[in-house]
């Protein structure tokens, strides 16, 4: 691959990074509502507020949040802070940044969506070739197809659902909270046996709630793998079938797969953000969430800009890795 075209593809996502942020900031401020206004005035709602007080607030804060200057100018300031990695201060935890916040609660997300990320895709592709491929055991590929029903099961659900009779009913496993009430975070065998402990329902929600869509992908690309000559002429050399499945069926099938992976980051990344909140685990999820009950608009905008880049970045990731995994393609065009 050629430096001119990884150059191309950088500026690409340099230019999605642009209108996302674009969107994320000027969408809002169509609206005729001041963020300020409404938090501070549900605030003076509980008392301690006078009028005078209240407007004295609220303009201060305009000027801080730098809501008082015009649109252009503002959108020039919000640039050139987004080029300084600068995404404004939490209105709700002042003075904290919506950077620290994010960088907080980032490492729960990423724990989470990498796991099963990666297990709902090994998992679904493997029993998803099994399922296609015509020396399975019947009893085994009568187990993979009946993942296929998980598909119509979105993970929001599962996690209502696997709450419910595993952690309710059963109490199996905990239901909520990132690790149990008292124990102190601290990096030892104890602490990280309590937080895993807690992190596999949300984990099963995720894992369920995708995994039927990959095993369905996959044995509709490893129907049609079969009649492809190389998998034929393997099987005319006399190759084992563990050597034709690995190396001809399932290494082609998986091909398309990886593609399909990318554009199903976003849904996996939503899915994992609803998850947290439901489980309330201190992560992304979570702190959006909170964010717009109090109208954190800062930090609602940051996490969505935060989110819209980082599956940007994955998708030219995968773009760039796929020649690595097919030498048939080629991206010197």
């Amino acid at each position: 691959m050629s430096y001119k075209n990884i150059l191309r593809r950088l500026v690409f996502l340099v230019m999605v990074i642009w209108v996302a942020a674009t969107i994320v900031f000027f969408i809002p401020r169509i609206s005729s509502r001041n963020p300020v206004r409404e938090r501070f005035a549900a605030l003076a709602r509980t008392g301690g507020f006078s009028p005078g007080d209240l407007e004295t607030i609220i303009a201060s804060y305009n000027t801080k949040f730098g809501l008082d200057k015009p649109l252009m100018e503002q959108y020039t300031d919000y640039l050139g802070s987004l080029a300084r990695f600068d995404l404004g201060i939490s209105m709700n935890q002042f003075p904290k940044t919506t950077s620290e916040l994010i960088m907080e609660a980032l490492p729960w997300t990423i724990g989470l969506l990498f796991v099963t990320t990666i297990l709902s895709f090994i998992i679904g592709n493997l029993l998803g070739a099994m399922a296609a491929w015509p020396k399975t055991p019947d009893w085994l590929r009568n187990i993979a197809t009946s993942f296929v029903l998980l598909q119509g099961v979105p993970p929001v659900l599962m996690g209502l659902l696997l709450i419910f009779f595993i952690g309710f009913r059963a109490n199996l496993l905990p239901i909520s909270g990132a690790h149990s009430i008292g124990v102190v975070p601290e990096f030892t065998l104890k602490f990280l046996l309590d937080v895993g402990k807690h992190q596999i329902l949300p984990a099963l929600a995720l894992i369920f709630g995708s995994v039927g869509g990959w095993v369905l992908s996959m044995r509709g690309m490893g129907v049609t793998i079969q009649g492809e000559d190389y998998v034929l002429f393997a099987e005319h050399k006399g190759l084992g079938n563990s050597a034709i499945f690995k190396n001809y069926f399932l290494r082609n099938a998986m091909l398309p797969q990886v593609t399909g992976f990318a554009l199903a980051l976003g849904n996996l990344v939503v899915s994992a953000i609803v998850v947290e909140e439901i489980f309330g685990l201190p992560g992304l999820g979570t702190l959006l969430s909170k964010s717009i009950r109090v109208n954190d608009f800062l930090v609602i905008y940051g996490i969505v800009l935060f989110i819209t880049i980082a599956i940007a970045t994955l998708m030219v990731l995968v773009e760039l890795l796929y020649p690595l995994l097919d030498p048939r393609i080629s991206l010197e065009n």
